[in-house]
């Protein structure tokens, strides 16, 4: 019962007021280690951010707030910036630190920003939610690769 009551806590806790929910086939947790464990087809919702994977680690502090979010295995994600811009894509492993608003992306990265037809394809991928900001790094034998529209601005001349 006390296990379940730290679950429902920590599920109703909130950064910034925002709901988080978590759907899984199976979940553990350890509140001394302040680990919980969620893995099986997890959904992980927090206002216009989705998380997927196999599995999702939570670990939290003393005052049993998230500090960082893992995702393991066939991670899909779709997340929205402080100002607008929405990214969606997949990778093999992601983190999420809330105290930064940073999502780190690795293995296999690619990650589209919808609204201005962006992609980036790497093997290590860091987005700032705060700043709007990415930035990416590939592998020795994979560069990082950097899709986007240019529009032609140059009228044609009879």
């Amino acid at each position: 019962m006390r296990q379940l009551l730290f679950i429902l806590f920590f599920l109703l806790s909130t950064i910034h007021a925002e709901q988080l929910r978590i759907v899984a086939n199976s979940f553990s947790s350890d509140e001394k280690s302040g680990l919980t464990i969620f893995k099986g087809a997890v959904k992980l919702r927090k206002g216009a951010d989705e998380l997927n994977a196999s599995k999702i680690t939570v670990y939290t502090n003393a005052e049993r707030q998230p500090v960082k979010y893992v995702a393991q295995g066939n991670v899909s994600f779709s997340l929205q910036t402080e100002t607008k811009a929405v990214y969606k894509g997949h990778a093999g492993k992601a983190i999420f630190v809330p105290a930064k608003k940073e999502y780190h992306f690795y293995q296999d990265v690619m990650i589209k920003q919808i609204d201005e037809k962006k992609e980036i394809n790497g093997e290590e991928v860091v987005i700032s939610t705060v700043e709007g900001k990415a930035r990416a790094k590939g592998a020795e034998k994979k560069p990082v690769i950097m899709t986007f529209e240019i529009k032609d601005t140059e009228e044609k001349k009879k």
